[in-house]
This record gives C-alpha cells, structure tokens and sequence, in this order.
C-alpha cells in the first residue's frame, strides 16, 4: 500500500515541525510590527496550518495497516480547515492590499492555495482507493516547504523593511 513511503513521511513530520517552530518564533520576535500589519496575523496562521496539515498528513501515514480510504478521510479532514484559514487569511490580503498591490496580492493568495490544494486531489484519490494519492499528498508538502520557508523569510526580515 504506502510501501517505500515510510522515510519520506517520517523527514516530512520532523521537518514541518520544526518550520512552524520557525513561524512561531519569527512572530515572535517581531509580534509588534506583525500586529501592526492587518492581514499578517491571518497569514502567519495561515502558514503554520499548511505546516500542521503537513504534519499531520506524514504521522497520519505512517499508522500501521491503516486503508488508504482511512487516510483520505484524515487528510481531507485536516485539508479543509486548513483551506478555511488560507481562505480568511486571502480574504483580509484582499482587504489590506490597496490598488496598487492587488495583483501582488492575488499572487500570494494563488502560491497559499496552491499549496494546500494538492492534499485535498491527493485526499480524494485515496478516498477512492488509488494509491497514487500519495503522490499529490507528497507535492502538497514539498510546496508548503517552499510556501512557508518564503513566508519565514517575510516575518522575519521583510516586515522589518
């Protein structure tokens, strides 16, 4: 079933970690200028959910003798509260963003949701019984590291600027 997977969803847990801890920490040390940014909260949130559903996508694939059907469930579950906050976190970009940065804007909010939406194809093939769902699950993490490396990068250096 997820044969040959069990490496890959154990690196993917432990490195998605310690990236969110990386988020929390960025807030952290600039949680005033972050406050002071209307849609930057909701981004933050936004990214360390993409990094939780990560998370919880490798440990829910490495339980033993678990149905591919089972895992769909679990991922879809976790894939649509993540979407909810990339959705509200797009909605207050909007809002924030003025004229000038709109196209700016619906960019970010493509890359956000262009991240999560691989775990929901990938969801919904294994729900189906098709175990090449993993796949998509597995491209869904790897953008999230790449989403949210960037977005580290924003609350720590960017906002500063």
């Amino acid at each position: 079933m997820l044969a040959g997977w069990n490496e890959f969803f154990v690196a993917t847990a432990g490195a998605a970690a310690a990236l969110a801890g990386l988020i929390i920490v960025a807030m952290s040390v600039n949680i005033k200028t972050i406050l002071n940014i209307p849609s930057m909260t909701s981004r933050a949130a936004a990214t360390i959910a993409s990094l939780i559903l990560s998370v919880v996508s490798a440990s829910a694939a490495l339980i033993p003798r678990q149905s591919l059907w089972m895992l769909g469930v679990q991922i879809l579950v976790f894939a649509l509260g993540t979407m909810a906050l990339v959705i509200h976190s797009a909605v207050k970009m909007l809002r924030a963003a003025g004229p000038r940065y709109r196209a700016v804007t619906v960019f970010k909010i493509v890359i956000s949701l262009v991240q999560v939406l691989p775990f929901g194809i990938g969801a919904a093939l294994l729900l189906a019984g098709a175990d090449q769902g993993i796949y998509w699950v597995a491209a869904g993490v790897l953008l999230v590291f790449i989403g949210s490396v960037a977005n580290a990068w924003v609350l720590l250096v960017e906002i500063l600027r």
